[in-house]
């Protein structure tokens, strides 16, 4: 009786293990055999939907993938409410400290002051922003366009020349000269004036009395401006084709009409002998 159960057992546990293997077998050779490519670099990838899965990993490389742009320098104005920083350093509207807060701070007075938030120092820790007007950041803008306007270019030159307010007309003369060789060559040149101690001469005539010596061909790329107590300063550079020409036909408009004057003065005249 003993015998018999054990062998009932056997032919039970042969009998699931048959339906078993046949069930595995069968689900392997029923899949759809799966493209494969080969590689020096594979990994598995495991995936619910399928039993196995192989896929190209990308090779160890210690090259930079790619060259990020180096980023551009933002203009000068008011960044509304898009800050990007936690903690920032405020000036106020008339340039006092009014040290680190949180951003959420900074808007809220600038809301209250209905002000605007410019960015000034963006590689401070923690970056530096001030609350200015409308006003102010127009007028800051124009400052900064002058200035940009003022520096020399990249291959060209500029030559400078300085001098007292009370300098003498043999010497001035020579100056000019100098100036119109620098013009003739299309550098910038760029005049300071110190005015003297004790000498009344308005040092903006003689910025205007050197252009004129030198109009047919220079114009301002700075006008004249005071740097400084005592110091003024302009820069001149070679008028450009298209203002040559609207330049030398302003001249032919005012040799004409001067020549229409004294033709009529000549009538008049002769009417009145």
């Amino acid at each position: 009786m003993t015998a018999f159960c054990v062998m009932k057992l056997l032919c039970q546990a042969t009998g699931n293990g048959n339906r078993y293997a046949r069930r595995l077998f069968g689900t392997l050779l029923t899949q759809t055999p799966q493209k494969r490519v080969f590689s020096p670099f594979w990994m598995v990838v495991p995936d619910p939907r399928k039993s196995t899965l192989f896929g190209l990993s990308q090779p160890f490389c210690t090259a930079e993938k790619s060259h990020k742009e180096p980023k551009r320098k933002a203009a000068f104005g008011s960044v509304g409410r898009r800050i990007p920083y936690r903690i920032l350093h405020v000036i106020s509207q008339d340039g006092e400290s009014l040290g680190n807060m949180h951003r959420a701070e900074a808007l809220k007075l600038m809301d209250q002051q209905d002000l605007k938030l410019v960015l000034l120092r963006e590689n401070a820790e923690p970056p530096v922003y001030r609350l200015m007007t409308g006003q102010q950041i127009h007028e800051e803008q124009l400052k900064r366009a002058e200035k940009k306007k003022a520096s020399p270019k990249s291959g060209m030159v500029q030559k400078e020349l300085s001098f007292s307010s009370a300098i003498a007309k043999n010497d001035l003369e020579t100056k000019t000269k100098q100036i119109a060789q620098w013009i003739e060559k299309k550098y910038h040149v760029k005049v300071t004036i110190r005015q003297a101690k004790d000498n009344k001469t308005d040092m903006f005539m003689l910025f205007d009395q050197i252009l004129e010596t030198v109009s047919e061909k220079a114009t301002y790329l700075s006008k004249p401006k005071v740097t400084r107590e005592g110091v003024s300063t302009c820069i001149l550079r070679h008028m450009s084709d298209k203002e040559l020409k609207a330049y030398h036909k302003m001249e032919k408009q005012k040799t004409s009409t001067v020549k229409k004057d004294e033709n009529e003065d000549v009538k008049s005249n002769e009417l009145r002998q």
